[in-house]
């Protein structure tokens, strides 16, 4: 008697091995988007970190409570490899540390050396973080040392507060405010500027289209996670993402393709009386300020007559042009005469080869209205206005 093989039994062992498969794929390590120099910078600042640290701490204490513990190696992570996160700025590092002691030493000192003081104090330590808003992970593993770090460690007390972990981490955040500055990887991180205000309730122009920063705020609050990159850091990388979108779609279109180049241009002592005859006849707005090697150092434009002539009042207009315009026949005085007394500087340029995308939030968050243009060697070669920014990004949306 012969038995029909069962249908479908192979299907449900191929589903789980499919299964098993996506499983194990999903756990794979995030590929880090970082060359080699930069892991190399991290490892060099690790090194000297806890390096000085360590020679420190023994030379001006010369005990036991100079010598490092075991958690400024995962401080000296989050301080040299990642010191542009939230979890790594002298905040988190002095207050995280010491805070995660304090309460470590307290629950020693209370329940023992046991594993429910241990869990207490783990808690304990990163409530109090948060409250403060210091949260830095090895605080965590600091809270443990306190309570099982042996008789040498808990013979301090509460003087473990102050040395080693209080001493380590300020003596750490030291070496990493001099590496990393001298690294060129700023810190501690600032966040970036907000553009200014327009005197309105509404949006910044290129928040209008697109998310805005109301839009991250709702996002992240949903998410309700600890993210390890500050919100405007976000905000900025999104906004970065966008452009480099922009970018692929428009091509590659640079300041020196749009830009202006037939410039009426003044310098420093350029009187005023002529440098506003210029803006008249030539029916333009502004003028490029440059040296005698054409290097930009300022930028005229009719408010900055207006704002020095007190025009901002139709009332007596062309009484206070004039007088403001006219030269005193003085040496000395507080009126100004020439140029280089009204003009605005320093003043944001572009480089020739300049992604015309990256100017659109200086001509309409900043609300500049005119960008000199300068080549390699610094020299004035051009000027963009927003309306060539308009005609140009207008033709690569027809042609993209």
């Amino acid at each position: 008697m012969s038995v029909a093989p069962r249908k479908g039994g192979r299907a449900p062992r191929g589903r789980l091995a499919k299964a098993l498969r996506e499983t194990l794929r999903s756990l794979r390590p995030v590929r880090q988007e970082v060359d080699r120099g930069e892991r190399l910078r991290a490892a060099c600042g690790a090194l000297l970190g806890i390096l000085l640290t360590g020679l420190a701490g023994h030379a001006l204490l010369g005990t036991d409570a100079g010598v490092l513990i075991a958690p400024m190696g995962a401080s000296a992570v989050l301080l040299f490899a990642l010191p542009a996160s939230p979890l790594a700025q002298p905040w988190p590092i002095l207050a995280g540390n010491t805070v995660s002691a304090l309460i470590g030493v307290s629950c020693a000192l209370v329940l023992g050396s046991t594993p429910l003081a241990a869990a207490v104090a783990m808690a304990g330590a990163l409530v109090a973080m948060f409250a403060l808003r210091c949260l830095h992970p090895p605080g965590g593993a600091i809270a443990l040392s306190a309570v099982l770090g042996g008789p040498a460690l808990q013979a301090l007390g509460y003087g473990f507060v102050l040395a080693p972990v209080g001493l380590n981490s300020l003596l750490l955040l030291c070496v990493a405010l001099a590496f990393n500055n001298a690294t060129r990887r700023p810190y501690p991180h600032r966040q970036p500027p907000s553009a200014p205000g327009h005197g309105t309730g509404d949006a910044a122009p290129n928040e209008r289209l697109g998310f805005t920063r109301a839009d991250l705020d709702a996002v992240l609050r949903q998410y309700n996670q600890v993210l390890d990159v500050s919100r405007d850091d976000l905000d900025a990388l999104f906004c970065q993402t966008e452009m480099q979108a922009y970018r692929r779609r428009f091509g590659e279109i640079t300041c020196g393709d749009i830009m202006s180049r037939d410039l009426v241009t003044v310098e420093y002592g350029t009187g005023l009386e002529d440098a506003w005859a210029l803006l008249r006849d030539h029916r333009i707005k502004a003028l490029p300020v440059v040296d005698r090697a054409r290097r930009v150092i300022g930028i005229l434009t009719m408010v900055d007559f207006m704002k020095h002539a007190g025009l901002g009042r139709h009332e007596g207009f062309e009484h206070k042009l004039r007088a403001f315009l006219r030269r005193s026949g003085r040496t000395h005085g507080d009126k100004p005469e020439v140029v280089g007394q009204i003009m605005t500087a320093p003043v944001q340029t572009a480089g020739v080869d300049r992604h015309i995308v990256e100017l659109v939030p200086l001509l309409s968050d900043l609300g500049l209205h005119h960008i000199p243009v300068i080549d390699h060697e610094r020299r004035l070669v051009g000027i963009v206005t927003q309306s060539d920014l308009v005609a140009a990004l207008y033709r690569g949306r027809l042609t993209g």
